[in-house]
């Protein structure tokens, strides 16, 4: 490879914005620092002053392969998300089959591997007859083990009391749930069928159904199990006020070197909806957990900034309109997010709310810290050049833009103040602002236990 250096950069690391250089080359990061001086046939870029940012890792998506890839693939997901400056992502074991022993985790290594524009990692799923495979489990093959605690599609709802707390006290690996209790759930769909009729469901019934108290039971559980058995526990997708006050407030790698054992996060969707949004988008964004009330939002925004969540994802798992476009309770839950999410966070830099620094921290070092990712998610000399350029020029989402399989977006007619002008995976452009740039170049990533 060829040796690059980007010039007059606002670099964004580790709590910090510095003006700077870097170099990068063979995949790394070589260097660091001010004035660096051209090398004999080096390309340089002349950032002119823009933010310089270590690239997003998505801990949290749903790329649909194997089995639904109607909806979205490997190659077409990973694609949106490095326009989105997103260059590593993990991805969820509800497939089909689902994820539940080491044969179907390396099947989906090997789906990955040349197609995946962005870096890689795949969970292994949990299910209620599956414990044997969770105690054999490399934990350097995988993120961590997913747990389902409300409903999932298949076999995958871990629902039986005695398993669940085998699953907390032998996972080798960081466990991360999803937390809704369905019998909950299921009382309150009823009771609203029984009232309104299946065609009398509409989408904005949605943050009733799967109410915040289903949220707040299904997580205090989790935490119960986690603090018994000292596990490490990350519970995905808070979506409620209610909840932000289970969680330790800190940065998640403490002065003293340890760590919370107990972290959470939201998703780009909980800060930018809330209940109002489903008269004009409806099932467009009917996701579990439900995007619930405004004060629910604001609550969530404000936690982000005080340290009470750790990590800022999407939960990307793409539909298909016609899907959607069926009757509420027919509709399936969940967004395309992957290709705008950095454009929304950084939104909420531009609104006073959070700092570049702390968006790096929430969708970048936190993730990386949190799942023991080598080599990734900061600017630092050695590591792999993972680069996202920001440049603070409006633009407006429209469908046409949309690299995704299913082909929309909820942030459609949407402006943001920034957008992505460059982004580099492992030293190699992949988004030019306008267009994908070459061939995938995603790598597995490697976890350091």
């Amino acid at each position: 490879m060829t040796s690059t250096l980007i010039v007059n950069a606002r670099l964004v690391n580790e709590g910090r914005e510095f003006d700077g250089d870097l170099r990068f080359k063979d995949g790394r990061i070589e260097a660091i620092g001010s004035g660096l001086a051209a090398n004999p046939g080096e390309t340089v870029i002349d950032a002119a002053g823009r933010r310089l940012l270590p690239g997003m890792i998505d801990d949290q998506v749903h790329f649909r392969e194997p089995g639904l890839t109607h909806k979205g693939d490997i190659a077409t997901e990973s694609a949106a998300a490095v326009a989105g400056g997103l260059t590593s992502f993990m991805d969820m074991p509800n497939t089909n089959p689902p994820t539940l022993d080491s044969v179907a985790l390396a099947d989906k290594y090997q789906r990955a591997a040349g197609r995946a524009w962005g870096n890689f990692g795949f969970y292994h799923g949990a299910s209620n007859d599956n414990l044997e495979a969770i105690r054999r489990l490399d934990p350097k093959a995988t993120p961590g083990v997913k747990v389902f605690m409300g409903a999932s599609t298949g076999n995958m709802l871990v629902d039986d009391p005695a398993t669940l707390d085998a699953i907390f006290r032998e996972a080798p690996t960081p466990i991360i749930t999803h937390c809704e209790d369905t019998p909950m759930i299921d009382a309150n769909f009823a009771e609203y069928r029984a009232k309104y009729g299946d065609d009398g469901l509409l989408p904005r019934m949605h943050p009733d159904i799967r109410s915040r108290e289903a949220c707040i039971k299904s997580t205090r559980l989790a935490m119960e199990l986690a603090r018994r058995h000292g596990t490490r526990l990350h519970v995905l997708h808070i979506s409620t006020a209610d909840e932000l006050a289970l969680f330790e407030q800190g940065p998640l790698i403490r002065a003293d070197g340890s760590r919370k054992r107990i972290t959470a996060e939201t998703c780009v969707h909980f800060t930018r909806f809330a209940r109002p949004d489903y008269e004009r988008l409806g099932n467009l964004i009917k996701c579990n957990p439900a995007i619930k009330d405004e004060a629910d939002r604001e609550a969530i925004i404000t936690a982000l900034a005080d340290d009470l969540l750790d990590v800022l994802a999407t939960d990307h798992a793409p539909h298909t309109l016609e899907e959607k476009g069926k009757p509420y309770a027919a509709a399936p839950s969940g967004l395309p997010l992957v290709q705008f999410a950095l454009n929304a966070a950084l939104e909420l830099v531009h609104e006073g709310h959070l700092t570049t620094a702390q968006v790096v921290q929430k969708f970048a070092h936190a993730p990386a810290q949190l799942f023991d990712v080598e080599g990734r998610g900061y600017l630092r000399e050695g590591y792999a050049a993972d680069l996202v350029l920001i440049d603070d020029t409006p633009f407006t989402v429209q469908r046409e833009n949309v690299l995704g399989k299913c082909g929309w977006s909820p942030f459609e007619g949407m402006s943001f103040r920034s957008r992505i002008a460059s982004t580099w995976v492992n030293g190699v452009l992949a988004w030019d602002g306008e267009k994908l740039v070459g061939t995938p170049q995603g790598q597995r990533l490697s976890f350091d236990r």
